[in-house]
């Protein structure tokens, strides 16, 4: 399997299992294992750089198991093929999401002038309001 950053992972690595899908189906949905099962040894795969790992690790952590085995599941349809390619596009979405580094924030300070511009409408504002509760030749009775 490519993902487009440059990480390919040999299908030897990944295992599958078939198993009875629910829902609708009519008569094949008791007889034909169509839901697709991929096991994938994260914490094992020489495919992956260590950055690339840890980056999956911190972001899908939670879906591994204590052994360090990604599980995906797919019943989309009533093919298993079509399953199984379903079980490897989400794999593909997941590393493509984690293959690229985050590009860091650097800090970035406002200018004078922006500043300064801020100020003035501020002012502007506060003046407007203050001529609002100025009443002439009143008192507020």
């Amino acid at each position: 399997m490519l993902v487009p950053p440059g990480i390919s992972i040999p299908d030897s690595e990944f295992q599958f299992t078939f198993v009875r899908s629910s829902g609708p189906g009519g008569q094949n949905v008791n007889k034909v294992n169509t839901k697709a099962l991929l096991r994938w040894p994260v914490t094992a795969s020489p495919s992956l750089s260590g950055p690339v790992r840890a980056r999956f690790l911190a972001r899908y952590g939670s879906r591994l198991t204590i052994a360090g085995e990604l599980l995906i599941s797919s019943q989309r349809t009533r093919d298993q093929g079509k399953n199984r390619d379903d079980c490897l596009e989400k794999l593909r979405a997941m590393l493509a999401a984690v293959a690229v580094a985050p590009i860091r924030r650097r800090k970035t300070k406002p200018s004078r002038g922006s500043i300064e511009r801020r100020l003035t409408q501020k002012r502007q504002a506060s003046g407007r309001k203050q001529q609002r509760r100025e009443r002439p030749g009143g008192d507020g009775d």
